[in-house]
């Protein structure tokens, strides 16, 4: 293992934020696919914790096992993604070896919302109820369509007297958000059980 990548627990609060695609350039430069538009907290954060790729992907890899903290040196916007150089990662052959790294950070490295504004990881798994106190059911995951978010709930419905799991969406806009109340674990919505 590098000297630059230093054996690490993930921390409890870590959220998965990209991912190495490749090296790029020849001086130890990575290319990063970041999982969400907002980029913001990759580049609030110094340090990155990096994992080896999920079991389908790791075919050969081999720079380290587990958990590992890196110091971030540069990092800057390229093309549809990111480019970074970390500390101590100084060829192309180094950077080659991180491709298909996870890259997390701690949510409480995050920079603090604006008013309004939400993580997206700060959403998944609250309850959603209407005006009327009905469950809608739990946010699993969000879509972004371009001009805006739209939940995806999952809720238990009974089809010819079986439960079966369902799929729900709401557009994540104020027309149809009343609140989000992160404290009790809530969103209300202006919405309907049969919309």
């Amino acid at each position: 293992m590098s000297a630059a990548l230093v054996a690490s627990a993930l921390p409890a609060d870590a959220v998965e934020m990209g991912r190495v695609l490749d090296a790029w350039g020849i001086k130890g430069w990575v290319r990063i696919q970041p999982h969400s538009a907002d980029t913001e907290a990759l580049f609030a954060s110094q340090n990155w914790f990096l994992q080896p790729p999920e079991a389908r992907f790791a075919r050969g890899f081999s720079a380290f096992a587990g958990t590992v903290v890196v110091r971030v040196a540069e990092l800057k916007a390229h093309a549809d993604g990111l480019v970074a150089r970390i500390e101590g990662i100084d060829d192309r052959n180094a950077a080659e070896a991180l491709k298909g790294c996870r890259i997390s950070l701690p949510r409480s490295a995050f920079p603090e919302p604006a008013e309004g504004e939400y993580y997206w990881v700060d959403l998944i798994g609250l309850d959603v109820v209407n005006r009327e106190g009905e469950h809608l059911g739990v946010v699993r995951d969000l879509l972004s369509t371009g001009p805006s978010d739209v939940l995806v709930l999952e809720y238990i419905e009974t089809v010819d007297g079986e439960e079966r799991a369902a799929e729900r969406l709401i557009p994540f806009v104020d027309a149809y958000i009343d609140e989000v109340d992160r404290a009790k674990r809530r969103i209300t919505a202006d919405w309907q059980k049969d919309y």
